[in-house]
């Protein structure tokens, strides 16, 4: 609106019209204006124009490839992982992260898939078991989930060693999961009222129960958390070693 209304007001100064005039013309001039770039067609047509990039990257982010998490049971044989992936690479997908959790009876694969817009759970779970999966589970995931766990613990451990007493909240924000106040009846095992998986580690303050409905505990999970606990305990059993010698210099 502005190029346009340099141009009335400057036609319209020019003039040799009255005064009254004038202004009338520049009144109308502008209304009209108005309601022209108020009218839906072109408010259509100034959105394009306006908030265009806006609107390419939006579309980007539209199209951009869904990011799912999967985990699956395979034969510890050669082979079995090349067959899965070349199952997952016919449809499109790509694997961005895997952790092979070693099993008695097998592995457990944790994969993280970037697969097409469109591309269901369904079909996934069937490229996975056209691949040689058994049990197979797959989640919408984030990009948080391409974070590394090895450095996401370490990161945590240090912030556990300055303040011992944030050991639930420490081990709940690495597994993602909730802190159970009350321990459940049975552990490890969904019930009627905990429909998901519960992981129960020890501490020095007595056993810890966390809760995760999304996904079960990863082996790895399960032994990082048991970790992080260790370090708690020895933190604290190391201050109370050092305390006790400075208690009895000052008696």
């Amino acid at each position: 609106m502005v190029p346009l209304e340099l141009v009335v007001n400057t036609l319209a100064v020019n003039t040799e019209l009255p005064f009254a005039v004038k202004v009338l013309v520049l009144t109308v001039a502008t209304s009209l204006l108005g309601i022209w770039v108020a009218e839906p067609s072109v408010r259509r047509l100034l959105r394009g124009w306006l908030h265009a990039p806006a609107l390419r990257h939006r579309r980007r982010l539209t199209e951009a490839p869904a990011l799912w998490r999967a985990r699956t049971y395979l034969d510890d044989q050669p082979g079995a992982l090349e067959r899965v992936t070349g199952a997952l690479a016919h449809r499109g997908v790509n694997i961005l992260s895997i952790h092979v959790h070693l099993l008695q009876d097998g592995v457990l694969d944790e994969l993280i898939l970037s697969a097409p817009d469109g591309l269901t759970e369904r079909r996934l779970l069937a490229a996975l078991q056209s691949g040689g999966g058994r049990e197979s589970r797959v989640w919408p995931t984030t990009a948080l989930a391409l974070a590394d766990g090895q450095t996401r613990a370490l990161s945590l451990a240090a912030h556990l060693v300055a303040n011992t007493d944030e050991l639930p909240l420490t081990v709940a924000e690495h597994l993602g999961a909730t802190v159970l106040t009350d321990a459940p009846q049975r552990p490890g095992q969904p019930t009627a009222e905990i429909p998901g998986t519960v992981l129960k580690i020890p501490s020095s303050r007595g056993p810890l129960f966390f809760f995760r409905a999304a996904e079960p505990f990863t082996p790895a999970e399960s032994a990082r958390a048991h970790r992080l606990a260790e370090l708690a305990e020895v933190v604290e059993l190391t201050a109370l070693a050092k305390e006790r010698p400075a208690a009895k210099a000052r008696t």
